[in-house]
């Protein structure tokens, strides 16, 4: 077999909420229906999501997910981000709905995350590893990224890029990136308030 095609489909509250999303993402509604079920159906080129409704989700308890493997992650998270910024004045990078920035991951992949209205991972991936690491803070900077853009645990990796930042010699090609990530952490982390059982 070749050519197969896989579809996520992903629950949501509001199907008319997840199309406004998305549709600031530059995708488009290709299928809509409200009855027997609330069900939309959304593609930008050759990347497709579907949602159906679901009574009683709670985004900030979901556990969807899907991943998309690109060439190169950089094109769609630009795309994605003007789509942020034209509707909202900014890229969301915390809360939910939400966008990681691309990052190398301690998996040797760079990628990002859209986290949508419903709480939804959409994780986009590059298809091909980057080199090894070489530096202590730059694998740090991929635990960090790891702990906070892959599994949501901003406190861990916070922690992580903190303890990396003190001990790094000030002259580290990655420094700037590296504190601008621990910036952003933290907003992440007091604008979404303290995790249960943190």
């Amino acid at each position: 077999m070749a050519n197969e095609l896989t579809i996520p489909l992903l629950p949501c509250v509001d199907i008319d909420e997840m199309a406004s999303f998305y549709e600031m993402l530059g995708f488009s509604v290709t299928y809509r229906q409200m009855k027997p079920n609330p069900y939309v159906a959304l593609r930008r080129e050759d990347l497709n999501l579907h949602f159906y409704g679901m009574e009683g989700h709670v985004p900030e308890q979901s556990h969807s997910t899907c991943v998309v493997i690109v060439e190169d992650t950089g094109p769609l998270f630009e795309a994605f981000a003007a789509g942020m910024r034209a509707v909202h004045g900014k890229v969301l990078i915390s809360g939910i709905p939400r966008m990681t920035r691309p990052r190398v991951r301690n998996d040797r992949y760079t990628g990002f995350a859209v986290v949508d209205p419903a709480g939804n991972w959409i994780r986009i991936t590059k298809a091909a590893q980057e080199p090894e690491a070489r530096t202590p803070l730059s694998r740090a900077m991929e635990n960090a990224a790891r702990q906070a853009d892959a599994r949501g645990d901003e406190r861990q990796a916070l922690k992580i890029l903190e303890g990396a930042l003190k001990k790094a010699s000030g002259d580290e090609p990655e420094l700037p990136d590296a504190q601008a990530y621990r910036d952003e952490l933290v907003e992440r982390i007091t604008s979404s308030g303290p995790r249960p059982g943190a």
